[in-house]
């Protein structure tokens, strides 16, 4: 039985690829998992919403609340299922993939090139200042004033959700600026909870954590590949910070941000094997148990051809996406909607700065970038649709609800609930704005947006 060659594969298979499609691959692969995703968050957010308000309420507050304990040695963890697998455990995986996106971003992405990653940049830090500020105004001197970074935060998933509702009429330049947006919101959070949010610090396991990333980053000079050392060491960092007073979630980041972005082996070598296992397998046609002893090579090969950023970042974005950030919303979105809570001035403050403060804040901040001309509106983008994307910002929940339990510890965790439905209530009335100003100006302008959105793909 005679074997195609290479060569003579089909023609689709050996097009080359435009190095724009290659860099714009792993961005659109993003925004289609986070579509999904989003659609996911949404079901498990009103599944848990139900939950809470119905007669089986009690049972799932304390199924949250399962006491969990780890001992090894002089470790020792104690905490809940909710509070330590969740929120420390599974997050620090959530906030590992942050890393790895922030570092992708800059290293080739739009945070490459200062002047693509200006509008995004200013535009995140006006979408964060300012909610803040609304949020410090309505709480000045109140109990609830440590609660002033809940509403800085853009939760991606939901609106690239949204905008998907919308098909192709929404210029792809807007769901990139939004997805640059959140990227730089997240690490704004990041730097919020390392400043503000970890208790006082313990040096000596402070240094035992940058001995971790230290031996970390040696492992990746000299070659390391396989997972399991920098797992083993990566839990050894993640201990080390929870027992130091930082939030071990930070150990995710740091991590992803050490990952490599430069694959093992080169395209060329990548082809001179396949060539090379190509002319053996040749050799043994139709003897099926002569295959060649370097199948083994080419299928290293073929995974070290990646970056370990990339093979990451595809291995944990599903996981993320589909697991857990919907178990997060399960078990951090259950709260009982009473009036009191709704009407809480908590409540009150961080709907006004998701509502008001997010779009304010970037149409103010990106506003003055534009006038001033250092910076511009993406291709195919008019100020109307620029105004429905910054509305959609304010959809906070999964970093607003982890930013809450944070807030709102030990004394103050009265006030949880009145954050988080603050989230949910914020986050819907930023919804039903963002679709209703990006209905009025795609139906306003159309034939343009439907040009606009497909040809930015090209």
């Amino acid at each position: 039985m005679a074997h195609p060659s290479p060569e003579s594969a089909p023609v689709t298979s050996r097009l080359p690829v435009a190095p724009v499609e290659r860099l714009l691959y792993p961005v659109k692969r993003f925004l289609h998992i986070e579509a999904t995703s989003g659609i996911l968050l949404m079901a498990c957010t009103l599944l848990a919403l139900v939950v809470a308000n119905s007669p089986w309420a009690e049972a799932f507050a304390h199924f949250w609340e399962t006491p969990l304990s780890f001992h090894w040695g002089k470790f020792h963890l104690d905490g809940t299922l909710g509070e330590l697998l969740i929120n420390d455990a599974l997050m620090t995986i959530f906030f590992f993939v942050v890393g790895l996106e922030v570092k992708r971003e800059v290293v080739c992405g739009e945070l490459r090139e200062f002047r693509k990653a200006l509008l995004p940049i200013v535009g995140a830090l006006g979408g964060a200042v300012t909610p803040a500020l609304i949020y410090l105004a309505l709480q000045q001197g109140q109990p609830g004033e440590s609660g002033w970074a809940i509403p800085m935060a853009t939760d991606i998933a939901f609106v690239i959700g949204f905008l998907t509702l919308f098909g192709r009429r929404v210029p792809f330049g807007l769901k990139v600026f939004l997805l640059t947006l959140a990227i730089v919101d997240d690490l704004i959070a990041v730097v919020i909870i390392a400043t503000f949010f970890s208790d006082s610090l313990n040096w000596i396991y402070l240094g035992w954590s940058v001995v971790g990333f230290a031996l970390v980053y040696l492992m990746n000079r000299i070659g390391v590949r396989a997972l399991f050392p920098y797992f083993a060491v990566g839990i050894a960092i993640w201990l080390a910070f929870h027992h130091a007073g930082l939030h071990p979630t930070l150990a995710g980041v740091v991590l992803g941000l050490l990952t490599p972005t430069q694959p093992w082996i080169g395209q060329r070598t990548l082809l001179e094997v396949f060539h090379d296992f190509w002319d053996q397998l040749q050799a043994v046609d139709g003897e099926a148990d002569k295959l060649p002893v370097n199948v083994e090579q080419l299928q290293f090969a073929a995974r070290e051809s990646l970056s370990p950023l990339h093979r990451l970042e595809l291995s944990l974005h599903p996981w993320v996406a589909f697991v857990i950030m919907p178990v997060f919303a399960l078990s951090n979105a259950g709260v009982p909607l009473e009036a009191g809570a709704i009407t809480n001035p908590v409540a009150l403050a961080v709907a006004a700065g998701l509502v008001l403060g997010k779009p304010l804040g970037i149409l103010l901040f990106c506003g003055v970038a534009v006038l001033l001309r250092i910076s511009r509106l993406p291709d195919g983008v008019s100020w109307s649709l620029f105004a429905g994307g910054a509305c959609f910002a304010g959809i906070g929940f999964t970093m607003a609800l982890f930013l809450t339990n944070l807030a709102f510890n030990d004394e103050l965790e009265s006030l949880q609930p009145a954050g988080k439905i603050g989230t949910l209530i914020g986050s819907a009335l930023s919804a039903i704005a963002g679709s209703i100003l990006l209905l009025r100006a795609l139906s306003r302008n159309s034939p343009v947006g439907v040009q606009t959105g497909t040809s930015n793909q090209h």
